[in-house]
């Protein structure tokens, strides 16, 4: 029992001396294992403690860097008023001499008015005394005062001056007589000078409208080839300048205007504007025009009750939308006329109908497509004895500006009208009637050279633009051409200024793959 009870003691002090063993050994394992986690703790703060300082010392040198740079902001704005007060300050000191120097001026001035207001009281004084003493001087002499001698010499006067009133005035009368035609004729002249120049721009120049002036841009294309194209394809000098919302087509030909105008309304709508485009629109252009002039011819002869008119005449009549006539719109004039016309022949009991029919026909001399040199008038009556029109009717087209004798009552009637219609102030202008011929007379110049196929005058006539064939025109033949019409514009044509001629020569080479 003893044994078992030394045993057990034996156990239990073993178990305690191994339980502080471990425990001894445990805590020294945690000491050690504390140790490194606060070494390494020490660790990491101490490299988040840098990582701080360097963000710190970054953000500090920013914040360095924006206060240097707003100072130097600062004194560079205060520098820049201080320059512009010591400006401001010079220009003041300098008007404020200039102002010192005028007061100056003025009070010499000043001076010297007073001095010669001096002056001529004292003169006025003496010629007073001068004149009082020559007035009894006279009295003496003549034994009348100065009352009887001024009605004596004031009726003397008058009997000379009604003797020669009467001789001025019939000098002036038969003087009037003989210059008074002379005298008509400048004042038409005089008025033909002041309106013609306002109808040549009204009538040579269109103006088309656009949205924003970014289109200006697209329409100029890459170094001009667009509206150089454009130029070359419609004949119009299309300028583009500072204008806002607006491009200027100008051109002597109203059919030519309308055609880049709805070109250019088609190509700024579609968007796409490239010189292969604008071709095909111009083309397309064209080809609508000339539909819709003959629809206003027809539209015209239906609304004034014409029938029978051959299509060549209803084209042209369609083509006069496009032209003028001393002033006014020559479809709208030719209309007038034609109503007109059918009234007065009604008067005087004739056929209104063939009236107005020759109303309306008289003046379609000016819109053919090749203009040979005659008068409108006879061109008008070959076209319409060509296209079969009865001769009354063609006698009335020629006759109506006397270049052929009357053989008709019509002829007498559709020359009044005529008249009638053009008869307002401003009305006649035939210095833009010269002018468009001046221009046409150039473009067939140019087109009477074999290899040239297309003219334009563009720039009121001060540039002379002709394309040629590239595979019949050399490059030496289209100097040639350029110096032959020039000779020739100076032999045989008046013209103001100077006349460029520029001949275009372009090489194109197509193929299709198919």
């Amino acid at each position: 029992m003893e044994d078992l009870l030394s045993i057990l003691l034996g156990l239990l002090a073993g178990m305690v001396v191994g339980g502080g063993i471990v425990y001894l050994v445990l805590n020294n394992a945690m000491k050690k294992r504390s140790v490194g986690i606060l070494k390494e703790a020490e660790l990491e703060a101490e490299a988040l403690k840098k990582e701080k300082i360097v963000q710190a010392k970054e953000k500090f040198l920013q914040l360095k860097e924006d206060h240097e740079k707003d100072v130097r902001e600062r004194e560079r704005a205060v520098t820049s008023a201080q320059d512009k007060a010591k400006q401001r300050e010079q220009q003041l000191s300098r008007q404020q001499q200039d102002l010192s120097n005028k007061d100056k001026q003025v009070e010499r001035l000043q001076e010297e008015l007073e001095q010669k207001l001096a002056g001529l009281e004292r003169r006025r004084e003496e010629t007073e005394k001068m004149h009082t003493k020559q007035v009894n001087l006279l009295e003496n002499i003549s034994g009348l005062n100065a009352e009887e001698a001024k009605k004596q010499m004031m009726d003397s006067l008058k009997d000379e001056a009604r003797t020669a009133a009467m001789a001025t005035i019939k000098d002036i009368s038969e003087e009037a007589k003989l210059t008074a035609n002379k005298e008509a004729k400048r004042i038409v002249i005089q008025t033909i000078q002041r309106v013609a120049t306002e109808h040549a721009v009204e009538n040579s120049v269109s103006v088309f409208h656009i949205e924003n002036d970014e289109i200006k841009g697209r329409i100029i294309g890459r170094e001009g080839r667009n509206i150089r194209t454009l130029e070359e394809m419609t004949g119009v000098e299309i300028i583009v300048d500072d204008t806002p919302g607006a491009i200027i087509l100008s051109c002597f030909d109203a059919v030519r205007r309308e055609i880049a105008r709805l070109a250019l309304h088609q190509l700024v709508k579609d968007g796409r504007i490239h010189p292969a485009r604008i071709e095909e629109i111009v083309a397309k252009t064209k080809k609508h025009l000339e539909e819709e002039i003959v629809e206003v011819g027809k539209r015209t002869c239906i609304d004034l009750g014409i029938h029978g008119l051959h299509a060549e005449l209803i084209r042209m009549v369609g083509r006069m939308k496009y032209r003028s006539s001393y002033g006014q719109n020559l479809l709208q004039h030719s209309r007038e006329v034609a109503n007109l016309s059918a009234i007065m022949a009604s008067e005087l009991g004739l056929n209104p109908k063939t009236a107005k029919r020759a109303g309306l026909l008289h003046d379609i001399g000016k819109v053919p497509d090749e203009e040979p040199e005659l008068p409108h008038a006879l061109l008008g009556m070959k076209l319409a004895e060509k296209y079969g029109e009865k001769p009354d009717v063609c006698n009335a087209i020629g006759a109506h500006h006397d270049e052929i004798e009357m053989n008709t009552l019509l002829s007498p009637i559709v020359q009044a009208c005529d008249a009638i219609s053009g008869a307002r102030p401003g009305a006649r202008r035939e210095a833009t009637e010269q002018y468009i011929k001046r221009l046409k007379d150039l473009e067939n110049l140019a087109m009477s050279y074999n290899g040239v196929s297309k003219a334009y005058a563009i720039q009121a006539g001060r540039e002379l633009r002709v394309m040629v064939e590239s595979d019949r025109i050399s490059d030496v033949q289209s100097d040639e051409i350029s110096m032959s019409i020039a000779d020739r514009i100076m032999n045989e044509m008046t013209y103001p200024g100077q006349v460029k001629i520029t001949v275009i020569r372009e090489k194109r080479s197509v193929a299709v793959a198919k």
